[in-house]
């Protein structure tokens, strides 16, 4: 399989995903990625696909890419499940196909900013089933490469439900 580019789904500073200030993240436990700081308040449809997971917390959501099957994980902030959804709004719901550029979630980035870290984590959950994934903004990109642990959407949504315990 060719090489990958995803457009990120929210704009900001693109940071590598080891520079998040979460071990659940920085150390890959949920999949390879990247990450956004200072993130506007909007996360968009990077590519045509379903919206396979989107907690009810609103703070966290998977697109699962119809063309070739890869699954990203868009998660706004650190521990911003606590928020129970305040300071955001989903536009679309778990199940609904969506189409590139399609406005999925807005969230409130300077009022979450009072209490919690905004850095929002891109990760690809099933990363080792490609050879090469590169994300990307409109002035920087970070190469992701396949490894070996298998994530699949079961797998990310038991691994979130740990954290939050």
């Amino acid at each position: 399989m060719s090489e990958i580019i995803i457009e990120s789904p929210v704009k900001g500073e693109l940071i590598p995903l080891s520079e998040v200030n979460d071990p659940a993240f920085a150390e890959g436990i949920l999949g390879k990625g990247a990450a956004i700081k200072n993130p506007e308040g909007k996360v968009i449809a990077p590519f045509d696909g379903e919206l396979a997971v989107f907690f009810d917390t609103k703070h966290a959501l998977v697109i699962k890419s119809k063309e070739n099957g890869l699954e990203l994980l868009v998660h706004v902030g650190i521990d911003t499940v606590k928020l129970n959804g305040e300071h955001f709004t989903a536009y679309k719901e778990q199940g609904e196909n969506v189409k590139k550029g399609d406005l999925l979630l807005t969230f409130d980035e300077n009022a979450i900013a009072e209490k919690y870290d905004t850095v929002t984590a891109l990760v690809i959950t099933n990363h080792e089933e490609f050879e090469d994934i590169t994300i990307t903004t409109s002035d920087a990109s970070i190469k992701v490469k396949g490894a070996e642990k298998k994530g699949t959407l079961d797998k990310i949504a038991k691994g979130i439900e740990k954290l939050l315990d």
